[in-house]
């Protein structure tokens, strides 16, 4: 049989897979063993045991459910309140301060943690009434949360960046490096958006009123809040630039961080045990998820790999005449079409086997592919209708607060997220800089 029908015939099952609403992992890998199977015969199965032991064993996965742990302790250490009550102190007067703020903390958020879920939850908590309290437009509000949730992806540590490195054979270190700069410029991208916006229409996200503005004494003062996040994201970010950790080793320092951070604040190792082993119990369910898909996207390449795909992919491409510039664009669209249907892991599982051999064999830097891919990734998170970050806001909005309504107020912000992805795509050095300087 042609290899390309037969993917052809896979993606089918899958698709068709999905809408019966059978997990990821099981989707993927029941399609994989299938397809080798009648592709190979029984014989080729023994080798798939041993090929997802060794990728199951690899001393790069240990740092995702490290990281998930820090997520989930940070979740319930009070930080964001913290912070917030500075940001609401020396921003508020400005107006559109809050959503400026917001995703200023979102910016702080993720590096403390590498998950969108913690920072979009609780600044859904925390600054979504603050907002709506002092009358921000709504759209504007559950907007700013939305799109400053999503940077999570981008700025380093990110478990998806971890993941897709993994599978990628991408150095960890140069992803984080190669987000940093992608990640803060879309942040500066939502807030000039916010604060041009405001400054044009006030009414949008007034300033807080001069009687509940703080003295300059209360300012300052409010700056140590800062502190321990600041530890946080330096033990993490900090051991693994200066070349004294590697990301997994960085991580586990940053767990260690953590959990002295909730014992800190809690003052009591006693009282902040139940946290810590709630967290745990958290961490090892996301955890068993994420590797379970891995399992699965695992048997799926190996049919890819068996069949050349990429290099089949790459003859059609030259005899066809296609510019290798149109591949990359229609690439990033397909991207978009499965975010939204999709969540990140099941995309990542099945277009890297097939996207990253092809990219490198048509001549793009991979690692500037994989931001590329992680932008997406950022947009598919907004994108309607199954944007996982517009789940979490349902959560947290008043109950007023329709989906229709969410669904608007992301588009601004998705609009920033494709602005952000050209400017990349046209200037590859906003990727590839930092890891050059840093000789990685």
């Amino acid at each position: 049989m042609n290899p390309a029908l037969i993917v052809l015939l896979m993606f089918v099952a899958v698709i068709v897979l999905f809408v019966m609403r059978t997990p990821v992992a099981f989707t993927l890998g029941s399609v994989g063993i299938v397809s080798l199977y009648l592709i190979n015969g029984p014989r080729f199965l023994q080798m798939l045991p041993p090929s997802i032991i060794e990728n199951m064993t690899s001393i790069i996965l240990l740092a995702i459910p490290l990281f998930i742990f820090i997520g989930c302790i940070l979740e319930r250490s009070g930080i964001a309140d913290e912070i917030f009550e500075m940001i609401y102190k020396w921003l508020g007067p400005v107006p559109g301060g809050l959503a400026i703020g917001t995703v200023l903390i979102c910016v702080i958020f993720a590096a403390m943690v590498g998950i969108v879920g913690a920072a979009t939850v609780t600044m859904g908590l925390i600054a979504l009434p603050a907002m709506l309290k002092r009358n921000y437009k709504t759209s504007l509000a559950i907007g700013c949360i939305s799109g400053g949730g999503a940077l999570g992806f981008l700025i380093p540590p990110s478990v998806t960046m971890i993941v897709y490195a993994s599978l990628s054979n991408l150095s960890i270190g140069k992803m984080f490096l190669a987000g940093i700069i992608p990640g803060l410029l879309l942040a500066t991208l939502f807030i000039s958006y916010i604060l041009i916006r405001s400054l044009i229409n006030p009414e949008l996200a007034p300033p807080i009123p001069v009687e509940e503005r703080a003295t300059w004494t209360e300012k300052w003062v409010s700056v140590k809040n800062l502190a321990l996040p600041f530890i946080l994201i330096f033990s993490i970010m900090g051991t693994i630039f200066s070349g004294l950790a590697t990301p997994t080793e960085a991580a586990a320092v940053g767990a260690v961080v953590a959990m002295a951070i909730v014992v800190f604040r809690m003052k009591s190792f006693k009282k902040s045990m139940p946290v810590v082993a709630n967290a745990a119990e958290k961490a090892a369910f996301l955890t068993s998820m994420v590797l379970w898909i891995i399992i699965g996207c695992l048997a799926f390449s190996a049919v890819v790999n068996t069949l050349g795909l990429p290099m089949l992919l790459k003859d059609l491409i030259d005899s066809i005449g296609l510019n290798r510039w149109s591949v990359l664009i229609a690439m990033q669209i397909s991207f978009f079409l499965l975010g939204m249907v999709m969540d990140d892991l099941p995309i990542i599982m099945i277009t890297v086997p097939i996207y990253v051999p092809l990219i490198t064999l048509l001549g793009f830097n991979p690692l500037w592919f994989g931001i590329l891919f992680i932008v997406n990734m950022q947009m598919a998170y907004l994108t309607p209708p199954f944007g996982f970050v517009l789940f979490y806001m349902k959560g947290v909005v008043p109950p007023g607060v329709t989906m229709g309504d969410i669904y608007k107020s992301v588009w601004p912000f998705i609009g920033l997220q494709t602005v952000c992805l050209i400017l990349i795509m046209v200037f590859p050095e906003i990727v590839l800089w930092l890891p050059s300087y840093f000789g990685m």
